[in-house]
């Protein structure tokens, strides 16, 4: 049977990110996303509904967020569920849903106020894209791919 896990969220930054950096030198920053969803009841009442979501982002992904980002900033999450478990002092088992990142685009525009110093001047691409388009070329690309 084939799995597939991905999930892909936008919405605005409920807090400033948390990063910190493990004793190894692995940045990890922790982001709580609010999505909301707009709709309308049977009877015509317009409704609005908010999910938080919690996310993990690691390494430079985790670093440029947390530079650029603050609370309220829209940002697009591509990634994947995982579930923490733990056993709370009550001796009560627990579990979360979370959104592991994979990759990530900034949202808004430019000339949006920003809360956070720098913002203006953040990359505007995802995780997994080179710096600059120079990088592009100094990697070594295999012409065989048939894409």
């Amino acid at each position: 049977m084939a799995n597939f896990n991905k999930v892909i969220v936008a919405g605005n930054l409920t807090r400033d990110p948390e990063l910190r950096v493990t004793p190894q030198g692995l940045s990890i920053c922790k982001l709580g996303l609010a999505v909301n969803r707009n709709y309308k009841t049977a009877n015509g009442e317009e409704q609005e509904e908010t999910t938080f979501i919690d996310v993990d982002a690691f390494g430079k992904p985790a670093e440029i967020i947390s530079k650029y980002m603050g609370k309220g900033r829209p940002i697009l999450v591509e990634g994947r569920l995982k579930t923490d478990s733990w056993t709370n002092q009550a001796g009560e088992k627990r579990s979360k849903l979370k959104v592991v990142l994979e990759n990530f685009q900034f949202l808004g525009g430019r000339g949006e106020d920003s809360s956070r110093s720098g913002y203006d001047s953040a990359p505007a691409a995802d995780s997994s894209a080179a710096s600059t388009p120079g990088d592009y070329e100094s990697k070594d690309i295999d012409e065989d791919i048939p894409f």
